[in-house]
């Protein structure tokens, strides 16, 4: 989108940000890795873990892990990056002309296609020239 927007509108700053997801999810996303070194240090030593946490004998789950110590590695690396990165996003696209909203994935629920979002800034900008104009007119 970034290089049609430039090429549609020469001498146009296309600025790309991250909105932020909201708090919530944020800070479970912080708590990811934690599981996931957690899942792999458990697997990796649990008949030493199992005994500090006060259990002498590690339950029947454990041993069903560290039977396929990669696969439940692999596993709970790749699943935990995938929660992660769904936590970390927001889904938000939004695009601004001139600081106002020109299009809003949140609110249309979709996302613009580049024929309708060339069509909806070309509007804004003649829009905004017009009134530049008469105003120009005015003073």
């Amino acid at each position: 989108m970034k290089k049609m927007l430039e090429t549609a509108f020469p001498g146009i700053d296309v600025i790309l940000v991250n909105h932020p997801a909201p708090l919530p999810k944020r800070l479970l996303s912080k708590l990811v890795p934690v599981v996931q070194i957690g899942v792999i240090g458990l697997v990796m030593a649990g008949e030493q873990v199992f005994p500090m946490l006060g259990i002498m004998a590690p339950p029947p789950w454990y041993y069903s892990l560290r039977a396929n110590r990669f696969g439940t590695i692999a596993t709970t690396w790749l699943l935990g990056n995938v929660l992660q990165s769904f936590l970390q996003s927001s889904g938000a696209f939004e695009v601004y002309c001139n600081d106002e909203l020109v299009f809003s994935k949140l609110q249309e629920g979709r996302f613009p296609g580049e024929i309708e979002l060339r069509d909806l800034i070309t509007k804004k900008l003649a829009n905004s020239r017009i009134a530049k104009d008469a105003g120009d007119l005015w003073s």
